[in-house]
């Protein structure tokens, strides 16, 4: 069988330059330009990685045309359905699902390294009283490199990197309850090893010293779920982030500080914030056909946030398993009746039944139904990215040793540069300045 190539020619001067077709065990057959400067002297154009393989993996695989995610070959749906977060966890990080022994090992692992030292938590205090807890975060995620030092633990090893794993999984929910808790002005709660991964988060979240709170099933299958389809979605800008960070060597939580970062974007982490200051803006059932209307209209810039993906063409699959665990947690104490969840599942039932969505396939995506799970469950927008990043550490961390167990390079894109050419430099006082500047050393 003869090898797969692509030959493309150069019009300017006839030369024709030949590159070998890589074909992956999913998608799309991949040219392999790494030698394209070498070859032809010239870069790939092409902004936004839209149509460029930055890496080879095998973790997770993404069929926007017909709705397909897999992890390590699972189909989301049936993970979401028959594993829970652990396993998922554990799934991404090793290849396979845990038998019963490595799972209660890799719970064990977890469980007991939930606590931070009480120096990180003293870090908190730093941060302004009113401060956005992403931008705690990014501070406090960041810190725990000055905790788990280059000097001391080799991140190359396989045990150094598990240290990384370990400690960044069972730590992450703790720190953001407490940054939740210190953006309310309460005292920190502890966790507490008795409980799952996902109950135990929302203790921390809401309990007090005054009165511990005891979550419904309903909420702790629907943050569950929800952290099991946010966990990780293949090459996205704060995972590329991450692996950008790590391909120079850099210490595995800095990485991971960096990839919350990009998530804070509202392009990328901010979605299902977006979602609810839609409804806010709609304000009620009887406003819906004035902004379905106005959604319609290519000249209108009013869109409808939590409909359509980017990726997925035609449906996204993790938003139908998540909408379930969102009617059954609306259902607890006649959410139903409450006016914003109200409107959302009027506009999403209009929206299903719409000719206009059907045909453009604009179907209510996964931040549409987190963004109503997270407020259902009481927690303000401020802190929906928060959770986002919870739930999409274990994707950056299984990327980041994936990446670091292979063949890695650091990663250097070039560009198409546009400015000036060579230029004669000029004294100050012969200088006409063309640019006045606009700022206010009193701001």
């Amino acid at each position: 069988m003869s090898k797969k190539t692509l030959t493309i020619t150069d019009n300017r001067n006839g030369n024709l330059y030949e590159f070998d077709i890589k074909k992956g065990s999913c998608g799309p057959d991949v040219a392999d330009l790494t030698s394209f400067y070498e070859k032809t002297g010239m870069f790939v154009y092409d902004p936004g990685f839209k149509s460029t393989a930055s890496c080879s993996s095998e973790i997770t695989f993404i069929d926007g045309e017909k709705g397909v995610l897999l992890h390590r070959g699972y189909e989301i749906e049936e993970l979401a359905e028959k594993s829970d977060y652990y396993e998922v966890c554990y799934l991404l990080l090793n290849g396979d699902l845990p038998d019963n022994k490595n799972k209660e090992k890799f719970i064990n692992i977890l469980t007991h390294h939930t606590m931070l030292h009480e120096q990180i938590q003293r870090f908190y205090s730093g941060f302004r009283r009113d401060s956005h807890p992403m931008a705690v975060m990014v501070g406090i995620v960041g810190a725990l490199s000055s905790f788990y030092p280059e000097k001391t633990y080799d991140f190359s090893s396989e045990k150094g990197k598990w240290v990384a794993v370990s400690r960044l999984l069972a730590k992450i929910p703790t720190m953001a309850a407490m940054a939740y808790k210190y953006s309310l002005g309460q005292p920190f709660i502890y966790p507490k090893n008795n409980l799952s991964y996902s109950e135990n988060f929302l203790h921390m979240l809401f309990s007090t010293p005054c009165g511990e709170y005891k979550p419904s099933k309903a909420s702790i299958d629907a943050l569950d779920k929800l952290l099991i389809l946010h966990a990780d979605h293949e090459q996205n800008a704060s995972t590329s982030t991450v692996k950008i960070a790590g391909s120079s060597g850099a210490n595995p939580f800095a990485c991971v500080a960096a990839g919350v970062a990009s998530l804070w974007g509202p392009a990328h982490g901010g979605a299902n914030e977006s979602v609810i200051r839609m409804l806010n803006i709609i304000e009620h059932e009887q406003h819906i056909n004035k902004f379905l209307k106005k959604a319609k209209d290519p000249s209108d810039p009013f869109r409808l946030m939590g409909f359509g993906h980017r990726v997925y063409k035609s449906h996204d699959p993790r938003a139908n398993v998540l909408r379930k665990y969102c009617h059954n947690l609306l259902k607890e104490v006649d959410n139903f009746n409450v006016p914003l969840f109200k409107l959302a599942t009027k506009l999403e039932e209009i929206a299903l039944n719409d000719d206009y969505f059907i045909k453009k396939q604009l179907y209510p995506n996964v931040d549409f139904y987190s963004g109503i799970i997270l407020k259902a469950l009481g927690l303000p927008e401020s802190m929906f990215t928060v959770i986002f990043a919870v739930a999409r550490t274990v994707g950056w961390i299984s990327q980041w040793k994936e990446m670091t167990e292979s063949d890695n390079r650091i990663s250097r894109p070039r560009q198409l540069y546009n400015g000036k050419k060579t230029r004669k430099f000029v004294k100050i006082n012969d200088r006409k300045s063309k640019h006045e500047l606009f700022l206010d050393y009193n701001q």
